[in-house]
């Protein structure tokens, strides 16, 4: 049980909303997480049943609608239950030999903050404090080592450190400016709660610092380009149609969350599956 990663995620979301409700003082209103949370884990469940026909598994949905608690924000409940609800039917429908396309929760986000006036994204409500960035890093290090994403996590960040000292360097900006860009809250969360997501990555290690470095380089056009704050969040679910080619470019096993079963004992293969394998997994 402990070596899937996914409960370190749901533990460490968790505790990031308790934080953002105390220590940040967010608006988040208990029904709109109700109703998150519930419409991820009732379409989970009719997917499971009805499209992949195997039992219910309440974890990714889970992650998921902690994810677009934490990011997306709405007066209007029926866009949180909409979004969590396309978050997790992404899964099922927009899928290419076998393998989701988009990260749900950043489908899910993205999708309604553009549609729908009354919902945005919010990356800004967590500011930029060395207290926080070391905290999400040490919690951000732990769920990206057990799920073995740590490479694309920290790509990501270093194509992002580099662009951000660049136009510093460009511009004559001081070097405090993108080390203060650096400990922004909400890239931190993307970068080890988001784009790290092993199910949604490229399955080799080089194809997943390629799709980092382009993620970045995408989000730092939109964010200092055309003035979007949640540049990085939209450069995700623009380039992960990119993500099956990058599988073809650079092939390698496909991820797959560990299987657990009361009489047999995981064997050091077990977490990974063939590429050409086709049945439907989260």
């Amino acid at each position: 049980m402990l070596r899937d990663p996914r409960h370190y995620q749901i533990s460490v979301l968790s505790s990031l909303i308790l934080i953002g409700l105390f220590a940040y003082s967010f608006r988040l209103p208990w029904w709109h997480v109700v109703g998150c949370v519930g419409a991820t884990l009732v379409t989970q469940a009719l997917a499971d049943r009805f499209i992949a026909k195997r039992p219910f598994d309440p974890r990714s949905p889970l992650i998921s609608a902690l994810s677009l608690t934490l990011l997306l924000r709405t007066g209007s409940v029926s866009l949180s239950i909409l979004a969590g609800v396309l978050a997790v039917g992404s899964k099922y429908i927009l899928r290419w030999r076998g393998k989701h396309i988009f990260n749900p929760a950043n489908f899910g986000l993205v999708i309604v903050s553009l549609i729908f006036g009354a919902a945005w994204i919010s990356p800004g409500q967590w500011g930029a404090a060395p207290v926080l960035a070391v905290l999400l890093l040490g919690l951000g290090g732990i769920v990206t080592g057990k799920a073995k994403r740590w490479d694309v996590s920290l790509a990501l960040l270093g194509s992002y450190a580099v662009l951000l000292f660049a136009r510093a360097l460009w511009l004559g900006d001081p070097l405090a400016i993108p080390l203060h860009q650096l400990q922004s809250g909400a890239l931190l969360i993307f970068a080890f709660f988001m784009i790290s997501d092993p199910k949604t990555t490229p399955d080799a290690r080089v194809g997943r610092v390629l799709f980092a470095a382009l993620v970045a380089t995408v989000g730092f056009s939109i964010q200092f380009g055309l003035h979007n704050s949640a540049g990085i969040i939209l450069a995700l679910i623009l380039c992960a149609p990119l993500v099956p080619l990058i599988d073809h470019l650079f092939r390698d096993t496909r991820y797959a969350w560990p299987q657990f079963s009361p009489s047999h004992t995981p064997s050091p293969s077990q977490g990974v599956t063939h590429v050409h394998d086709l049945t439907p997994a989260e």
